[in-house]
């Protein structure tokens, strides 16, 4: 037993825990907390940010990118407040986040003081554990009790800190019960619910594999189910890379930031198995499919469309499972069709990355992060047209990962994410993808980046506008107002930060940006480069429904979204199935 302050103490029971990095700004309502962290500091790195928000997000990119609790502080009142946007990312995406809170001091509460807000109430939603402490001796105790809610609820742990009470000198022991396990639960398989899975899946001469993030890391058991069962898979937009982009039996992700073959093989489909997924967007699917569902969480079955077999269970379980059962032979011309429109789908998004005519085109410059990313590469996705890109177009091979804000999608994630990515993983290439829109909101980090340095590849896809938003006011016919941007000179601005600066107009300028990033990276330049890609704005296909099958929606429909997106020569999944027959 030792005696230290409650905000060393704090700082001895994460080390505990395993963290070796927290995001935070000093203030004077949390600077025991920050005392505390130095005193550990041979334990504990303290990343100073720019900006609350950007520390709670790159927190919660912390716990997504390495499955460990992600921490962040802040200070009573703004700072506080700050962080409710990252704090939102994390219980969206339910990933465990403890958010270290200030608060004035006790004899000031309630007393009309400066910065004093009533936060408990604040983060009464955002939260699966708030609490504000009473004395200084329960800190540690209520440190250890916000990280178990945080790991077991999958969700944030707020812990409110009184000035006062983080600056008491306490009696501090560690506590020796172990930590708690995060092991794989098991779950006892229905043979019946099997048997009729089996059985309908045998009888399914178009079925479809849909996974998600319930799927991440049992990229065999995927495969292996698919192949054995002639299955297009096609993924959630965060489950993107659990198989293998080039795989051929892989069709992207179907919605708004998918592809054509997803969209295809989906709508065709006579049979989909979900598994690990709450998609939410199969409301708006046709209901004329059977739909198996596999999820962990009870509370996800049937709750976005009706499932006719389902399983409370591990997805990797239920599909070893089934793929101990015979094939199925009937499903093998509709495999084959889906696997060539996928061929054909990347031949076109490659077709308008070598098209420069009318200015550098978005599918160019994913082309080239993507031949330049080693196989170990990061990559941080903001949101917007640019999350729509970078998703069809990024390989996700060998070990590269990546991390976006699918359910809460804020703009601004990619470079606070980028930098979490960097601090974690100082022995990967780190890439951040970025519209001017949200690249703008946090664009201060790369302060950060030039501070710890941080080698990492900032692209910002400048089309001067909130791309995104713009699309939904043309498709609803409104008026194209307010998402309109003022440019700028992201790169000139990079390097007034200490950072490096390069811009691409073109294709030749875009090949020697990426010949400079290089050339600084072999030299041992390991500062971070900001890479201001200027295109025109151009409206990416809308692959949330793609009226091309004349049989089903029209041939004005077909016709017409064929001269919006230059499809003249695509066919479609049904053309190819009729191929095939």
């Amino acid at each position: 037993m030792s005696t230290v302050t409650a905000g060393q103490a704090l700082a001895k029971v994460l080390e505990r825990w395993g963290v070796d990095h927290v995001y935070g700004i000093p203030a004077d309502s949390i600077n025991n907390v920050v005392e505390g962290l130095w005193k550990e500091r041979d334990g504990i790195r303290f990343i100073q940010v720019r900006h609350e928000e950007a520390g709670a997000l790159a927190a919660a990119a912390d716990a997504k990118l390495n499955g460990t609790i992600g921490v962040a502080f802040a200070s009573a009142g703004p700072g506080s407040v700050h962080m409710l946007n990252g704090l939102y990312d994390a219980k969206m995406d339910n990933v465990p986040v403890l958010a270290l809170v200030g608060q004035v001091t006790t004899r000031f509460q309630n007393t009309h003081f400066f910065q004093e807000l009533s936060e408990v109430p604040i983060f009464s939603d955002v939260a699966v554990y708030n609490r504000q402490v009473a004395n200084a001796e329960q800190i540690p105790s209520v440190i250890e009790d916000a990280i178990k809610a945080a790991y077991t609820k999958r969700g944030v742990a707020v812990v409110i800190l009184p000035e006062d009470l983080t600056g008491t000198q306490i009696e501090y022991a560690e506590s020796k019960t172990p930590l708690t396990s995060r092991a794989q639960v098991s779950y006892a398989l229905d043979q019946h619910e099997l048997d009729m899975a089996s059985e309908a899946i045998a009888k399914a001469e178009r079925p479809v594999l849909w996974i998600g993030q319930g799927m991440s890391g049992k990229s065999d058991s995927v495969m292996k189910f698919a192949e054995h069962f002639h299955m297009p898979v096609i993924s959630t937009a965060p489950g993107t890379g659990i198989v293998p982009q080039l795989w051929p039996n892989y069709m992207g992700t179907r919605g708004r930031l998918g592809d054509k073959p997803a969209f295809e093989a989906s709508q065709l489909a006579d049979l989909i198995l979900f598994a690990g997924t709450n998609y939410p967007f199969g409301r708006f699917m046709p209901h004329d499919k059977t739909i198996i569902q596999v999820n962990t969480n009870p509370s996800d079955i049937g709750n976005q469309l009706e499932a006719s077999i389902a399983f409370v269970a591990d997805g990797a379980q239920v599909l070893d499972e089934l793929a101990k059962r015979s094939g199925n032979d009937k499903a093998r011309a509709f495999e084959k069709a889906a696997r060539l429109n996928r061929h054909n789908w990347l031949m076109w998004l490659d077709k308008l990355a070598d098209d420069d005519s009318h200015g550098l085109a978005a599918e160019s410059v994913i082309r080239e992060i993507a031949r330049n990313a080693s196989d170990r590469a990061i990559f941080s996705l903001d949101v917007g047209n640019n999350t729509a890109w970078s998703l069809r177009q990024l390989p996700f091979e060998g070990d590269q990962h990546f991390t976006m804000s699918p359910w809460y999608g804020t703009m601004g994630y990619a470079v606070p994410a980028g930098l979490s990515a960097a601090v974690s993983h100082p022995d990967r290439d780190v890439w951040t993808i970025s519209g001017d829109g949200g690249f703008a909101m946090v664009n201060q980090e790369i302060l950060t980046e030039v501070r710890y340095k941080l080698p990492v590849v900032n692209v910002v896809l400048e089309n001067k506008a909130f791309g995104f938003i713009r699309h939904e006011q043309i498709k609803g016919k409104l008026g194209l107002y307010g998402t309109d941007l003022e440019g700028a000179d992201w790169a000139g601005m990079a390097r007034s930060f200490g950072a490096i600066g390069l811009t691409a107009t073109d294709n030749a300028s875009l090949k020697s940006a990426f010949a400079k990033i290089r050339e600084y990276r072999d030299a041992g330049d390991m500062r971070p480069i900001v890479l201001d890609a200027k295109l025109p704005y151009i409206d990416p296909i809308d692959t949330s429904f793609i009226p091309l099958d004349e049989k089903k929606f029209g041939a004005g429909a077909a016709d017409g979204f064929r001269k919006l997106y230059n499809l003249d020569d695509e066919p479609t999944l049904a053309d190819l199935m009729d191929d095939e027959a």
